[in-house]
């Protein structure tokens, strides 16, 4: 049985251990599915948006048995939504917003301008790692999901995932960008309960991922979204490509 006072190392990783978290796995409710970004190609291979495609490479690669965890992650601003929804309609997995999990009073305490504790965090994580794990179960190779997982204890959550399964791989996207960058952005939102003031707290909190986090691919997002889409893809095939050559069984 696996138990949150004794770490496991996954993926390499040894995650920490919140005292406070629920052993096993939850019974809930399927995930919710945000309508994936539409990606139209032109004949030249160059999306209407701009961004060179890397979807005709994507959509003909090998089947794998190996499942992968896309974890979009970054403090408020750095466009995991944006990123996320993109790896998800071109790599054609379900997509998991994160802010949709919170339950009702964390999303009032952040309109208010309060940060969350680590206690108000725990059942939002887990319940982000179990969505992801029923998108597994019901036969997707994989899922893309945000979550802004600001310190390593919080990813650590997430990377008991792999726990269930031996051919499952999880990543992180790691968006950064200076606080001054990213509260321009939150300040040019609209309709949005992520009010600009908790661009400084999520900053006070955030733990960036060291070197020994191996699991995570850092992408700076102070250039043009075009750029960071394009590297995220990049990247994330490359990964996947790399993951099968070191076990041609999966």
């Amino acid at each position: 049985m696996l138990s949150y006072d004794t770490p496991v190392s996954v993926n390499g990783q040894s995650p920490s251990s919140p005292a406070n978290l629920s052993n096993g796995r939850q019974s809930i409710p399927s995930s919710p599915k945000a309508s994936r970004l539409p990606a139209p190609v032109h004949p030249n291979g160059v999306l209407a948006n701009g961004v060179t495609s890397n979807a005709a490479y994507a959509n003909g690669r090998r089947a794998s048995k190996a499942h992968h965890i896309w974890l979009v992650t970054g403090p408020a601003g750095c466009g995991k939504s944006t990123v996320a929804k993109y790896l998800a309609n071109t790599l054609h997995l379900p997509y998991i917003e994160g802010d949709e999990y919170h339950p009702k009073a964390n999303i009032e305490k952040m309109s208010n301008g309060i940060p969350l504790t680590d206690a108000d965090r725990w059942d939002w994580l887990t319940a982000l790692r179990e969505a992801s794990i029923h998108e597994l179960d019901q036969g997707h190779d994989g899922v893309v999901l945000t979550c802004s997982a600001l310190k390593r204890k919080y990813r650590d959550v997430i990377r008991v995932a792999p726990y269930f399964s031996p051919n499952l791989h999880l990543h992180f996207i790691y968006l950064h960008a200076t606080e001054e960058v990213l509260l321009q952005r939150v300040l040019a939102r609209k309709d949005h309960y992520m009010g600009a003031n908790m661009v400084h707290s999520q900053f006070d909190i955030l733990e960036p991922p060291t070197a020994e986090e191996t699991d995570v691919i850092t992408i700076d997002v102070s250039r043009s979204v075009e750029e960071v889409m394009t590297e995220a893809l990049d990247r994330a095939l490359k990964t996947m490509d790399e993951t099968q050559a070191a076990d041609p069984q999966q």
